[in-house]
């Protein structure tokens, strides 16, 4: 079997193993300190090292576009000022497959030490970070799926679907309508209403 095919079956068995293990009980303690949070005029963050790093960007894309505000913390430039854009209550979702990176251990708890409440989203619920963070997602893959099994590959899909899955319980809440997200994601084929939303946009 060529390393291609290997891949594809690890990945199409690490994303139906992840599905399956997780609920929306491992969800909803973050939903509801971020619910907390916003009911108190906070805000929230996302921040990770390296390739979670990415999954951290598109994670603020993707929350905000969905109804809740959410910046973009860099990772390893927060120990280096960029805490500054944290206030006191606010929550900081931290993401590290393994959740003993040493730059984000440093970056965790410079958030902790500026007031604000941490998400961990770790591939490992006995690591530093899962244990560290006021509530933790689990993001666990068995291998990564490529050659040396090394490179991050199922572990960001992973992480990925977690932020997904929380940004589906957080739109519910919302109650946010075709409308509401047309405003925040005006260009492209997703900035047009569609037929059937029109009709009950004019309702």
């Amino acid at each position: 079997m060529s390393c291609f095919d290997t891949f594809k079956a690890s990945a199409g068995q690490a994303f139906a193993d992840y599905l399956s293990a997780i609920s929306e009980a491992d969800f909803l303690p973050a939903a509801e300190m971020i619910w907390a949070a916003e009911a108190a005029g906070n805000r929230l963050h996302i921040t990770g090292i390296g390739k979670p790093g990415h999954v951290a960007a598109y994670g603020a894309s993707l929350l905000s576009s969905t109804g809740t505000p959410t910046y973009f913390l860099h990772g390893t430039e927060a120990v280096h000022g960029s805490c500054g854009q944290l206030q006191p209550g606010d929550v900081v979702i931290c993401i590290s497959n393994s959740g003993e990176t040493a730059e984000l251990k440093a970056t965790a708890v410079a958030i902790r030490n500026n007031g604000c409440k941490i998400i961990g989203v770790t591939g490992n619920a006995g690591s530093w970070l899962a244990r560290f963070a006021d509530v933790h997602i689990p993001a666990h893959v068995e291998e990564e799926g490529g050659p040396l099994n090394r490179a991050p590959r199922n572990s960001i899909n992973a992480e990925t679907l977690a932020i997904q899955a929380l940004s589906v319980i957080l739109q519910e809440k919302k109650g946010l309508t075709p409308a509401q997200y047309v405003l925040r994601h005006p260009g492209g084929a997703l900035g047009k209403l569609r037929e059937n939303e029109k009709e009950a946009a004019a309702i």
